[in-house]
C-alpha cells in the first residue's frame, strides 16, 4: 500500500477520541426503541467494529454519528464537536470530513469508475480538473484499480466495485470513514482483499474507521476493538484477543455461529403442543 503514501494529507482531529456516544437512546417510534443508553468511545486512528445480529441498531449508530438521525437522549461527539449542537451548515461541514462506504458500494451506475471517485471532489471542492484527475488516479491506484478508471460499475466484479467505493470514501481525505457491511456478498478472496485495504488505508492515511459488519472472522484479523450490540445495548466489548478468549455467552454464540443461546433461534410463541390443542 506504499502507493497511498505520497498523497497523504493527514486529517485533523482536536481530541484523542474521534467519536463518542454517551447514554444515547433512539427509536423510530415510541413503542419500539432501537438503542437504549449506548456508550462507546472510538480513539483517533483506530479501526473499530460494531457487531450484532440483524436489526440490532448497528447502522442506526452510523446514522446518528453522521447526524442523519437525532437521538431522543444522550450526547454524540465527533472530532470534539457536539453533533446535536451543530446547525445545518456546521453539520454539512462535519460530514465533509466523514467518508462513507455504503452496503454493496452504492456506485452511480451511469458514471464511470473515474467519475464515481471524482464525484465528491466536484461537489465539495473547487479544485481544477487537472488536479482532480491526478487525485482520482492516485486514489484508484491505492485500491489497485487505476487501470479500471474508464469502466462502468456494470463491468466490475463485486469485489472491484467495493474497492471503487472505498476509493470514493477516501476521496476527500476524511478524518473518519464509516463502513456499512463492507464484506457483504463478497467471495473469500475479495473479502480478504477489501479487509486488508481497510486496515492499510486506515494506517497509511491516519484516519479513524468504524466498521459495521456481521463477519466476525475477517473483523478479528483487522480491527483494534469490537463492540457487540444486542437488543439496543452494548452487551460485550474488547480487543480481538479478548474476544477470542471470552467465555461470555453472547460473544461465544456470535463467534461460534451457534443457532441458539442469548439470541434465541425461535421467535417467541406459545408451546407447539398448545398450538396443536387450540387448532384441534
Amino acid at each position: 500500500m506504499s502507493a497511498a503514501t505520497p498523497f497523504v494529507v493527514l486529517p485533523t482531529c482536536p481530541t484523542e477520541i474521534a467519536v463518542e456516544l454517551a447514554g444515547v437512546s433512539f427509536g423510530y417510534d415510541r413503542k419500539r426503541p432501537v438503542l437504549k443508553g449506548i456508550d462507546l468511545s472510538i480513539p483517533r486512528g483506530k479501526l473499530v467494529a460494531i457487531m450484532g445480529g440483524s436489526g440490532c441498531g448497528k447502522t442506526t449508530i452510523l446514522r446518528l454519528i453522521g447526524g442523519q438521525l437525532r437521538p431522543q437522549q444522550g450526547k454524540i461527539t465527533v472530532a470534539g464537536q457536539d453533533v446535536l449542537a451543530l446547525d445545518r451548515d456546521g453539520l454539512f461541514a462535519l460530514r465533509r470530513k466523514i467518508g462513507m462506504l455504503f452496503q454493496f458500494g452504492a456506485l452511480f451506475t451511469d458514471l464511470s469508475v473515474f467519475e464515481n471517485v471524482a464525484f465528491p471532489m466536484r461537489e465539495h471542492t473547487e479544485l481544477p480538473d487537472e488536479l482532480i484527475r491526478d487525485l482520482v488516479l492516485m486514489k484508484l491506484n491505492a485500491v489497485g484499480l487505476r487501470g479500471a478508471a474508464q469502466l462502468r460499475p456494470s463491468e466490475l466484479s463485486g469485489g472491484m466495485a467495493r474497492r471503487v467505493a472505498l476509493a470514493r470514501a477516501i476521496a476527500l481525505d476524511p478524518m473518519l470513514v464509516m463502513y456499512d457491511e463492507p464484506f457483504a456478498g463478497l467471495d473469500p478472496i475479495s473479502l480478504g482483499v477489501v479487509g486488508q485495504l481497510i486496515r492499510k488505508l486506515n494506517d497509511a492515511l491516519g484516519i479513524t474507521s468504524v466498521v459495521v459488519t456481521h463477519d466476525i472472522y475477517e473483523s478479528l484479523k483487522i480491527v483494534d476493538y469490537i463492540y457487540f450490540v444486542s437488543e439496543g445495548r452494548i452487551v460485550a466489548q474488547g480487543t480481538p484477543d479478548e474476544v477470542r478468549a471470552s467465555s461470555e455467552s453472547f460473544v461465544r454464540q456470535f463467534v461460534d455461529g451457534a443457532p441458539d443461546g442469548p439470541v434465541p433461534f425461535h421467535y417467541p410463541a406459545r408451546p407447539l403442543a398448545e398450538e396443536f390443542a387450540r387448532a384441534g
